[in-house]
């Protein structure tokens, strides 16, 4: 059976597996066919992102934005080639912007010893990116009629963002939850701040969304505020 190379989560809006469920990008079409794309996984998912677009019968010349939820190589790993193909530049949160433009991701969380050992080790991450706008919190990026609102939630990284399609109800919540196998935090040590990431993802049980588009593990479409509040109420803050 041939894979799925493009999930739709409702008219418009469709998920891009690049690893399995567990490393996602999204595509966004407005009803003029206007395209913008959202994360490109690791550096060999720009291929694929490619090939996403192609299967909904667009292309690259269509591609008007493209935005990163942050800038780790999970996510900005295959942007450069992205951008080759489609000749735009990044929107991405005022504060990870300095990152994505060295092509280096936010320090780790020295509260960790793997968060201090990972920021000496060499290499991790990604090709330098051309940033053409910068986001601030509340922001509604205009896109169709609603437009996408920029949801601030630091801590995974200073500028970490999630995205709320307004027109479809869908919410693209970047790396403050995971959905792998079930709702967990992300790792630890991955985080600028986990204690940070942790107040924050609160914010995502405060939208009104029917989709909630992880961008480690499947989408959510049955109640997927209720769960994340679920998640939130009985996984406590850390001191």
């Amino acid at each position: 059976m041939a894979k799925t190379l493009a999930v739709a989560l409702a008219p418009g809006v469709w998920r891009i597996p690049l690893l399995g469920d567990f490393v996602n990008g999204f595509i966004l079409r407005d009803d003029d066919g206007q395209v913008t794309l959202v994360d490109m996984g690791v550096k060999q998912s720009g291929a694929k992102v490619l090939a996403a677009l192609a299967s909904i019968g667009s292309g690259p010349s269509d591609v008007t934005r493209l935005m990163l939820t942050h800038a780790h190589p999970d996510h900005a790993g295959g942007a450069a080639q992205v951008a080759r193909a489609t000749g735009k530049d990044f929107g991405i949160h005022e504060d990870d912007a300095p990152f994505a433009m060295a092509g280096a991701s936010p320090p780790r969380d020295h509260a960790f010893l793997l968060g201090r050992l990972m920021d000496r080790l060499p290499g991790g991450g990604f090709a330098a990116l051309t940033v053409g706008e910068t986001f601030t919190d509340g922001q509604v990026v205009a896109f169709g009629s609603g437009g996408i609102e920029v949801v601030h939630t630091p801590g995974h990284s200073p500028g970490h963002a999630a995205y709320l399609h307004r027109d479809s109800g869908v919410l693209i919540t970047g790396d403050s939850i995971f959905n792998v196998r079930s709702l967990r935090w992300p790792i630890k040590s991955f985080c600028s701040n986990f204690a940070l990431t942790q107040k924050t993802a609160h914010r995502l049980g405060e939208l009104d969304y029917t989709t909630a588009a992880f961008t480690h593990g499947p989408h959510l479409a049955d109640n997927p505020r209720e769960h994340i509040r679920r998640f939130l109420a009985t996984h406590p803050l850390v001191d």
